[in-house]
């Protein structure tokens, strides 16, 4: 959570010197938008459309990690939250850290969103100055970048919409020279493996040597995204490897010689293994990854190894384990029936909300009473408070 909260103290900073861009937001105001369309992880975001007056729609890019800050039901029962690592079928335990770990999140949120006080009291006059809460709420739709494929089922309010895997789409055919250094893996098949674009530029050498360790174990073909002039020099790449700075991810998911996707369990790169029913293999790096690859794992779509905890036996034990076992592939062919099966693709989906929102002059014939109450209403402990009463009828009636 201190990585949170450094990132939130730079994004606050940056959200200052936005306001400060004069020049930029005068601009913005004088071409009348409609709406705006934000990234809501960053809340610089919300700052920036209450400074322009204008309604927005908020798209989240990952699990639904803030459900409570836009007012979602959210039993801890059965709905884990984030930095749990729980999937929503939880024991005892399961649910008594569930349980503490929303009572500390309340702490972290605050302490988060005191970070753009600063900000606000700079750039909002007194009578004005929104706060980052309310401003959650004041979204007229909300966009979350998942599906019920990985996500676990949950209650959701009327307008919140689940649009994952916009990017995943039909294969085209790739390059010839690609094509070739398949075929010489023959019914073994080949490996993809993206780990984000921020992998390469790290100093991880010693991680590299073990992942290149563990593919020179196995038998199918790897092509790996990796800039190769940040390669280290001081590691051999394994004869079976393939470096490319760059590679058409969802071509290669898509081809039929592909056995397993190794991937930093960005939600973008699931949601295309999902489209094409390929097994994964995670190894998470930051954010949400981890939390990713638990709704991997308990889809039995695939696995996944910490870093810390890669070496490359293990890594070729793991990779093998689920290229042989079959109920992987199986399952990820599953969860590509259920994706490509339901109603409408998630462009079109993203397209008509935007439009109704539009269309319907807002989102507020969606938006729950609950959005009113005070947070001791909303939880009936004025109820509970007045049933409990000694003066309350129900304990002076005699049985």
């Amino acid at each position: 959570m201190q990585t949170v909260l450094t990132l939130m103290r730079e994004l606050s900073i940056q959200c200052n010197m936005t306001l400060h861009q004069s020049e930029i937001m005068n601009f913005l105001k004088e071409e009348h938008y409609d709406i705006a369309v934000v990234d809501a992880f960053n809340p610089c975001a919300m700052l920036v459309t209450e400074k322009l007056g204008l309604p927005f729609i908020a798209f989240f890019p990952t699990i639904m990690a803030n459900a409570y800050r836009i007012g979602m039901p959210s039993p801890l029962s059965y709905s884990p939250l984030f930095q749990t690592q729980l999937t929503d079928q939880m024991d005892f335990y399961g649910r008594l850290r569930n349980t503490l770990t929303f009572f500390v999140s309340l702490v972290i949120l605050k302490k988060m969103d005191s970070l753009f006080d600063g900000v606000i009291k700079e750039h909002f006059p007194v009578d004005s100055r929104p706060n980052i809460p309310d401003l959650h709420l004041k979204a007229e739709l909300w966009l979350y970048n998942v599906d019920f494929t990985l996500e676990f089922p949950r209650p959701l309010l009327p307008h919140v919409q689940y649009i994952g895997g916009l990017l995943a789409k039909p294969v085209k055919p790739i390059s010839q020279e690609l094509e070739d250094f398949i075929s010489e893996s023959g019914d073994a098949g080949f490996i993809v493996v993206t780990l984000g674009s921020m992998f390469s530029s790290l100093p991880l050498a010693e991680f590299i040597k073990e992942m290149n360790g563990g593919f020179a174990q196995i038998k199918q073909k790897v092509i790996w995204s990796y800039q190769r002039s940040k390669w280290p020099q001081e590691v051999e790449i394994a004869p079976n490897v393939k470096i490319m700075d760059w590679v058409s991810q969802n071509d290669l998911l898509g081809h039929p010689k592909l056995r397993l996707f190794v991937t930093h369990g960005g939600m973008n790169s699931l949601m295309e293994a999902v489209y094409h029913g390929v097994p994964v293999l995670g190894i998470p790096l930051l954010g949400d990854q981890k939390e990713n690859m638990v709704r991997v794992k308990a889809k039995q779509m695939g696995t996944y190894i910490l870093p810390g905890q890669l070496k490359a036996d293990n890594f070729a034990g793991t990779i093998q384990h689920i290229i042989e076992n079959k109920s992987y592939k199986t399952s990820a062919m599953k969860l590509q029936a259920i994706r490509r099966s339901q109603p409408f693709p998630p462009d079109q989906q993203l397209l008509r909300w935007v439009e109704h929102i539009i269309q319907s002059g807002g989102g507020g014939h969606l938006h729950p009473y609950s959005y009113k109450l005070p947070w001791y209403q909303y939880w009936l402990l004025d109820v509970i408070l007045f049933l409990s009463s000694s003066s309350s009828p129900w304990s002076s009636t005699s049985l």
